[in-house]
């Protein structure tokens, strides 16, 4: 069998197949397969191709050979040598077309079962050319384990924080708040929780916390024999919050922490939206905020739907996977270290937190479908 390319005969394999890479110029081309037999008959196959030569697809989320959640978003971009542009993007998982968007810029969620899955992501051009990037994952057994509904169930703890320290308090002087469960005044489910925070003192703070995990663990996490943090090292933080009063809304604060073998890690996440006007990640050594590129962009009196993508590396370190806000996924992908606990600590906990403003003007959110997934 051999490969024609504009007439000319550019490669020759011996046998009833053919796999054979070939190059060729940027532009148009006349590409021709033809087979000869051993009684002197010959067959041929032709077609048209386009190639561009600089084009190219970058994929930023997620990784190659990485292990994902069974909602995995996609994030990637394309560009081509065509002039007038990239068409379409697609990802494929197994060789099936699972999703398509137009333009040079993809941000999706693929759904995948549990295991190993070849993942391509495509980009089309106008000219007829396309480029593809490979991207096998691993999708954790079942998806994970979930926690559902957290904002209703019991084992709430709530505390205020006072400037400049932040350290917490209850009573305090100066800043009030209060949470107040199964609401369906203001939800999607009808069981929602309201959150407010009000006072006197500028810049305080309401913080609550619930212990999804070990110490305090309520609802039958309390892994006593200390077997199952160990194992842990993904996690997602799914929830919808509505915004009464985006104009008075200093920032909203939502952390995964995590404590185990003397080890402390906080995945702190925080819309700072009347502050430097971008999310916000926590360092755990240094102990302050530092702002990422994505923009604290909220919807004012209606659900923000917010989800947070983390990850424990092997030694500890936390990654900073994705935040997607309102279907939009924006990569992260930073890493920052662990800090020292008593060695007693053992657990997980899931916090919400509203600041105050510089007035400390009295605000409501409420809180709905949080959902904490791990594996």
């Amino acid at each position: 069998m051999g490969v024609y390319i504009d007439n000319g005969l550019d490669a020759v394999e011996n046998g009833v197949s053919l796999n054979r890479t070939v190059a060729v110029s940027e532009g148009t081309h006349k590409l021709v397969i033809q087979e000869w037999d051993y009684c002197g008959g010959s067959t041929s196959a032709q077609l048209s191709i386009n190639s561009s030569t600089a084009a190219g697809v970058v994929v930023t989320t997620p990784s190659v050979n990485s292990t994902v959640p069974s909602v995995t978003p996609y994030v990637a971009s394309a560009n081509s040598s065509c002039n007038k542009g990239v068409a379409s993007m697609g990802v494929y998982v197994d060789g099936q077309l699972n999703t398509v968007s137009q333009g040079s810029k993809l941000n999706t969620q693929v759904t995948m079962s549990a295991g190993n899955h070849n993942t391509v992501v495509q980009a089309w051009d106008y000219c007829g050319g396309s480029t593809t990037k490979a991207v096998p994952v691993t999708v954790a057994g079942g998806g994970g384990s979930t926690v559902s509904n957290l904002q209703a169930l019991n084992g709430w703890h709530q505390w205020g924080e006072l400037p400049p320290s932040d350290n917490i308090c209850s009573p305090c002087n100066g800043v009030n708040w209060s949470m107040l469960q199964h609401q369906g005044y203001i939800s999607l489910t009808g069981n929602a929780t309201r959150f407010t925070l009000g006072g006197s003192t500028p810049y305080s703070d309401a913080l609550f916390s619930n212990p999804v995990m070990g110490q305090g663990n309520v609802e039958g996490l309390a892994d006593q024999n200390h077997k199952l943090l160990p194992t842990l090292h993904n996690f997602t933080l799914d929830s919808y919050t509505y915004v009464t009063n985006l104009g008075i809304t200093q920032s909203l604060e939502y952390d995964i922490n995590m404590y185990l073998d003397s080890v402390g890690m906080e995945w702190g996440t925080q819309c700072n939206h009347l502050g430097d006007g971008v999310w916000d990640i926590w360092n755990n050594v240094s102990a302050h905020w530092m702002p990422t590129s994505v923009p604290c962009q909220l919807n004012n009196g209606a659900w923000n739907h917010i989800t947070l993508q983390v990850q424990r590396e092997s030694n500890n370190d936390l990654l900073y996977q994705t935040i997607t806000v309102n279907g939009v996924t924006h990569t992260i992908n930073q890493t920052v270290a662990p800090f020292a606990v008593p060695g007693e600590w053992w657990g997980m906990t899931v916090n919400y937190q509203m600041d105050g403003n510089h007035n400390q003007a009295s605000n409501t959110t409420y809180v709905d479908k949080m959902t904490f997934t791990y594996y």
